[in-house]
């Protein structure tokens, strides 16, 4: 029987999708029903019917699973950011340890016990060291923060959320009221128009230290120096206000130049026992105390002895390298985004590390350079390894492979592709590092098997390794560094991505490319491009 839009019909919630909403059957037909829990019974309006799946919304709530709760949050049912602020924190473990072995078994067709288990946040409130709030201005004009309605440019407004520390809360706050004071407008993505986009706040766990950066559309803002005041009174904790400058068309929130309005460029904090300098672009986890179990859960499945030369592609700033390094004779990270190498190598010297090296490139193509690697760790974006990089690791043959993951479904896709070249499952262990999301964390452990257990030994050295295209001095900022003083030219990373390109080099997606490619942006004009060429002659890239 065909299910009729508009009409209501009675159902009991059976399940979860993978983004946390309700799912029933009615009449036959799978239904999509947010803000429910599983046990609900609920009359439900159908809103949309496609070819194998409808959409409701309810309109009563007959019996209550045992699992809901009232939200603690007032705008839960309005805002994109948390699905489960309506049911206990033991049915949401549930529901992400059921995401992570069914991902498993269907899509990566492994044994669904290799998943151990599921490890909970200590709590579940005010967890994020990290809170990116969007500008924009309520149906009265009132300049507004908050979070965006699902698929949708529309602000809810929050001036307390429960999950982003409350030192973020506060510093937003402060920024709003400026901009009201002196009338800064906020940017608007229909009009491309406005000046202020995001109030970025980030916190260190440990160290106790805060960093705010505006992301605006505008170099110049008045009133600068009373913002900075009013910021530093509020929050001694506060080391550096930075503004990021992003005149970009689409949804990227950072921009590529930042200047530092006062204080200091780099937030300091500590994880695993290394302290750690963070520049606003350098990837770090939002969740300090499992952040700290993921990782020890990683090194634990790397199983290294101190014997090991370890890869670490993806490495962001280098968090699980050190943590790796402390535990093998050498370590090796990786990572294609120049500013959190930078971070990286700083972060080495920082905490004495001499057995640690890191490349900036594309985490594939670097990956196929090296040979004799014991230890594999990947910790690829939601995306999960394109197929360069899972071509890369099977040329390899690394006997043990650890994989960290945000995202089941790309994790359980590449696990089935290794694991058909040769790889084995031994184990898995989720860690809830987002509360109240939808989104989880998993460590999985891929071996070789014999090969693994023989332990066969390739000794290499990194000197005797073709690595010019990775060495230190070929970063986009020690290129543009190059081209001003040889040249007198200031070039901008997407010039020297245009021409990676023309030389056929990989770059990755993150230099100011646009989504279209009917997008107009400028060409490097030829005397830059010469330039550019020269550098990369220089240091060894072509």
């Amino acid at each position: 029987m065909e299910l009729m839009k508009n009409k209501v019909y009675r159902c009991r919630i059976s399940d979860y999708t993978a983004d946390g909403t309700g799912f029933a059957k009615i009449e036959g037909r799978a239904v999509f029903v947010p803000r429910t829990a599983v046990g609900d019974c609920c009359d439900v309006r159908i809103v949309k019917v496609t070819k194998n799946v409808a959409f409701g919304r309810v309109e009563k709530l007959v019996t209550p699973s045992r699992a809901r709760i009232t939200p603690a949050c007032p705008v839960s049912d309005k805002c994109g950011g948390c699905c489960y602020q309506h049911i206990t924190y033991e049915e949401e473990l549930r529901a992400k340890e059921k995401k992570v072995r069914d991902a498993l078994t269907r899509i990566g067709k492994q044994d669904g016990d290799r998943l151990l288990g599921i490890t909970g946040a200590e709590t579940t409130e005010h967890y994020r060291n990290k809170a990116q709030y969007p500008v924009g201005r309520d149906r009265e004009g009132n300049i507004v923060t908050g979070f965006y309605r699902p698929r949708s440019h529309d602000i809810v407004p929050v001036e307390r959320c429960l999950i982003q520390s409350e030192k973020a809360d506060h510093l937003a706050g402060i920024v709003r009221e400026w901009m009201t004071e002196f009338a800064v407008p906020p940017y608007d993505y229909e009009t491309k128009r406005g000046t202020i986009r995001h109030i970025y706040v980030r916190t260190g766990e440990k160290s106790g230290e805060c960093q705010l950066t505006l992301i605006s559309a505008t170099r110049k803002l008045p009133e600068l120096d009373t913002l900075i005041e009013r910021l530093r009174a509020a929050e001694p904790s506060l080391t550096g206000i930075l503004i990021n400058h992003n005149q970009r068309g689409d949804n990227v929130i950072l921009g590529d130049r930042t200047d530092v309005l006062w204080g200091e460029p780099m937030l300091e904090d500590r994880l695993c026992g290394n302290t750690f300098l963070l520049s606003p672009h350098a990837f770090y986890q939002v969740n300090h105390a499992q952040a700290e179990r993921l990782y020890a859960c990683a090194v634990d499945y790397a199983g290294l002895t101190g014997e090991e030369t370890v890869l670490d592609l993806y490495c962001g700033a280098g968090t699980i390298t050190l943590a790796l390094a402390a535990h093998a004779k050498h370590a090796v990270g990786v990572e294609i985004v120049p500013e959190a190498i930078e971070n990286a190598k700083n972060n080495a010297r920082r905490n004495g590390a001499e057995n640690v090296e890191f490349y900036c490139a594309d985490a594939g193509q670097a990956a196929g350079r090296f040979s004799g690697i014991d230890v594999l760790v990947v910790d690829p974006p939601r995306k999960g390894l394109d197929e360069t990089a899972r071509d890369a690791i099977l040329k390899m043959q690394p006997p043990r492979v650890v994989y960290v993951s945000c995202d089941p479904a790309t994790l359980a896709r590449d696990v089935a592709e290794l694991c058909g070249a040769g790889y084995t499952l031994e184990k898995a262990q989720a860690y809830d590092l987002f509360p109240r999301t939808f989104h989880v964390e998993t460590v999985v452990l891929l071996s070789k098997g014999e090969v693994d257990s023989k332990k066969i030994r390739v000794e290499f050295s990194l000197e005797d390794m073709d690595m010019s295209e990775f060495q230190d001095g070929a970063t986009y900022t020690q290129i543009k560094d190059y081209v001003l003083e040889h040249r007198g030219l200031k070039v901008s990373n997407l010039y020297i991505s245009q021409i990676k390109r023309k030389c056929g080099i990989g770059v990755g997606k993150n230099y100011n490319l646009p989504k279209s490619e009917d997008s107009r942006q400028p060409q490097c004009p030829p005397e830059k491009e010469k330039a550019i060429r020269e550098a990369f002659k220089y240091f060894g890239i072509i």
